[in-house]
């Protein structure tokens, strides 16, 4: 049983997305900087903006109509464009939007009522009626969907339950527009892992505010969950706030971190009045470069130090000599470090381009002195003469089988990434164990020769418990652990790597598990 639900992780893992890899989204969207206020001039005159001011030569294609397009539903349930905002019709808009080589993207919700307010114009019992209309009349590119209209906007109370519903979307946009259709979960926290199956990104918090706090909170739960993005598709953390009122550091950390962590890049300013610091920021061609990277990795956390986060990920070759590497600074006040290439896996002799100014910083060697801003964040791309072997896996870089942000997670048994303060970095994996699924995966661990290694285990347990060790699919031990307290202690053992990628897991089916704070992969 333990292998053959390995096996089927294994084979959803590489085939059950039914649409062509995609580079994430980038685009503009009308919520942040005018909300419900839309009407077809601002529309035209963003889409012109788009292409006249830089932006779609930079890779800004889709142009996002969001809330507040409505009018009702005639008698048989057709939908209505409010005339007043739309006095043309929507195809007129749509057709203006094509006809300057963008795509289009319209809005709804899973339930009868959408987040702005409006009543009965959402998808629920209307799938293949707007859908209908919305790919096969107005040849829209991109869906959004919200689900206001299953929580305090359901005035019904109709039985509304995310999974069923934002599949059953997914099938009606495959029957009515086929897989060219762009399609957005927005549900406000990570789902769960059924979610990759259908959409081609999802929203991972709360909604995005021009608020420092706001932005940095959105950027920590986005921290932990470079797992679950692969395959084309990713972790949305929601519309730009750049050039709308936070400091010029804070939106550059803001869209560095957007870059590297590969979310969908949603332009929300008003871009025909920004600054032009503002658009050469946000069209600067080494961090898209970054986000638009043929690997479509979302950049993992790989050590804290110095209460700064680094994050890094690989660039146009998996376990090449290329990395993209940023250092982010949380905290109020500025940080003097030392990055240490070895500790984003890389050797010899490295050169540096500094991705804000385009310079580059020369060639260095093992280390390189850092100045990290409040709030602020320092990025590169390196490029080395020499890739080292990865030894540490963080446990929150791993993936859970079961994990999802909805519900209680200690009632449905899902296991959580967890800040915790001694911890190497600052985070474990809590609450994992009690089902086959509610593991945790390391699903990439590459060996270049393969060979025997030990495997370090850092855990945390307030008891004695067990897991299961298996590599590749084979148990390899069952390990018993006994109290940590609230240190964090080291199990080891011997295993054996093949060439190339291999996969790690630990699980208990039976009983919790020890949290995991990292493991270590040390060639013998």
């Amino acid at each position: 049983m333990r292998k053959f639900f390995l096996v089927a992780v294994l084979s959803v893992f590489v085939v059950t997305s039914t649409k062509a890899q995609r580079t994430p989204l980038m685009g503009w969207s009308s919520w942040n900087a005018f909300g419900l206020n839309i009407n077809e001039n601002v529309l035209e005159e963003v889409a012109n903006a788009l292409v006249d001011s830089g932006y779609a030569k930079a890779g800004y294609t889709y142009l996002n109509i969001d809330d507040g397009f409505w009018g009702g539903r005639d008698s048989k349930g057709n939908l209505i464009f409010d005339a007043r905002k739309f006095p043309h019709g929507m195809k007129r808009v749509v057709d203006y939007i094509h006809n300057k080589g963008l795509k289009a993207g319209i809005y709804s919700d899973a339930g009868q009522n959408t987040c702005g307010g409006d009543i009965g114009v959402g998808l629920y019992q209307h799938d293949e009626q707007d859908c209908h209309l919305f790919f096969n009349q107005l040849n829209f590119d991109f869906l959004k969907v919200d689900f206001c209209g299953g929580m305090w906007k359901n005035t019904n109370h109709e039985p509304i339950y995310e999974k069923q519903r934002y599949t059953e979307i997914h099938n009606m946009i495959l029957k009515t527009g086929g897989n060219k259709i762009n399609y957005n979960v927005c549900r406000w926290d990570y789902p769960g892992t059924w979610v990759h199956d259908i959409a081609d990104s999802w929203r991972i918090s709360h909604d995005i505010s021009c608020d420092w706090s706001n932005v940095k909170d959105i950027i920590h739960q986005g921290l932990y969950l470079s797992a679950y993005c692969y395959g084309g598709h990713y972790n949305d953390m929601d519309m730009l706030e750049v050039g709308r009122g936070l400091t010029m550091t804070e939106d550059k950390t803001h869209f560095a971190l957007w870059c590297i962590m590969d979310s969908p890049l949603i332009l929300g300013c008003d871009i025909r009045k920004v600054s032009e610091d503002t658009r050469i920021l946000l069209t600067n061609r080494d961090l898209i470069s970054i986000n638009q990277d043929s690997l479509e990795l979302q950049g993992y956390v790989a050590a804290r130090k110095d209460s700064c986060y680094i994050l890094t990920k690989d660039l146009e070759q998996l376990h090449g000599k290329k990395r993209a590497v940023a250092i982010y600074n949380p905290t109020e006040h500025t940080v003097n470090t030392i990055l240490d290439f070895s500790t984003v896996d890389l050797g010899g002799t490295v050169s540096v381009r500094d991705v804000f100014t385009h310079k580059n910083l020369g060639k260095k060697k093992e280390t390189m002195a850092v100045t990290v801003l409040p709030h602020g964040t320092c990025c590169y791309i390196l490029l080395a003469t020499k890739r080292l072997e990865r030894t540490n896996y963080e446990g929150e870089t791993g993936y859970i089988s079961d994990y999802q942000e909805l519900k209680n997670n200690q009632v449905e048994k899902t296991g959580i990434y967890e800040d915790t303060s001694g911890c190497s970095g600052g985070a474990k994996v809590a609450w994992l164990g009690c089902s086959e699924q509610n593991d945790l995966q390391f699903r990439h661990v590459y060996s270049i020769k393969g060979g025997k290694y030990k495997l370090v285990i850092g855990y945390m347990t307030p008891d004695t418990r067990n897991m299961v060790v298996s590599v590749n699919g084979q148990d390899v031990e069952n390990v018993s652990v006994s109290n940590s307290s609230m240190n964090v202690s080291v199990y080891t053992l011997s295993i054996r790597l093949k060439k190339g990628d291999n996969l790690i897991r630990l699980s208990n089916k039976e009983n919790w598990m020890p949290d995991i704070d990292y493991i270590k992969i040390l060639k013998e």
